[in-house]
């Protein structure tokens, strides 16, 4: 019974997986057909918040200070971002759509 449960569940993350690759690659195609500028400013910007979070998870924080306002919101979407590109990267391997 354990094995069928394992198999499922990840039969289920590879489906999980492959519909989020589509949705990005979805995503993409329809900003950049609708303006390829705007894609690439929102590109950029994406980049930037990425990069804030990136730095102020991985910078030593000072003491008595709690992240606030866009420090963490930028570190929470780091956070994310990064837990998505790992969980592809295990189970977005395994879509067959690639």
């Amino acid at each position: 019974m354990e094995t069928v449960g394992e198999a499922v569940a990840e039969v289920i993350l590879t489906l999980v997986a492959c519909v989020l690759l589509a949705c990005l690659a979805l995503i993409a195609y329809l900003s950049w057909s609708f303006s390829p500028r705007l894609t690439v400013a929102g590109a950029g910007l994406l980049s930037l918040f990425l990069a804030h979070g990136a730095w102020r998870v991985f910078r030593d924080p000072m003491k008595g200070r709690r992240r606030r306002g866009l420090a963490a919101e930028t570190t929470a979407g780091f956070t994310l971002t990064a837990a998505t590109g790992v969980f592809l990267f295990f189970y977005g391997t395994g879509c067959g759509c690639l």
